[in-house]
């Protein structure tokens, strides 16, 4: 992809509205970044979710949790807990979206942002 100066500027806005999300709701960055690097930038499917793992590294996962800790809102042993299934699923479900076409993994994603949506929208 050329990095001519309208796209950086529209990558620079779409991470702060991603980060901002983020730290606002506690959503992972790719709920945003995903369909909008796909959709507006011509991403692949493939490329805009490992772009969007490879983001989250460092200012999600250190920056982020660092304001919540402060406050008393992080529960270190849930989150280590929750840290062993993650780094296996999170392997294996790489491993599984880079074997699957673009198309399906494009339904995937849209079904799954779909039922939290619903599941959201329609809880009590």
């Amino acid at each position: 992809m050329k990095m001519d100066a309208s796209i950086i500027i529209g990558l620079i806005i779409l991470g702060i509205v991603a980060g901002y999300l983020s730290g606002l709701v506690g959503i992972g960055g790719g709920i945003v970044m995903v369909p909008v690097l796909v959709l507006l930038f011509g991403f692949t499917q493939h490329k805009a979710q490992g772009t969007t793992l490879a983001l989250l590294l460092f200012p999600v996962g250190i920056l982020g949790v660092l304001n919540y800790h402060k406050t008393g809102n992080v529960d270190l042993k849930t989150t280590l807990i929750l840290c062993v299934g993650f780094v296996l699923g999170s392997y294996l479900g790489s491993k599984t979206a880079i074997n699957i076409s673009q198309e399906m993994l494009r339904k995937v994603f849209a079904i799954l942002l779909i039922a939290v949506a619903a599941k959201m929208f329609f809880q009590k």
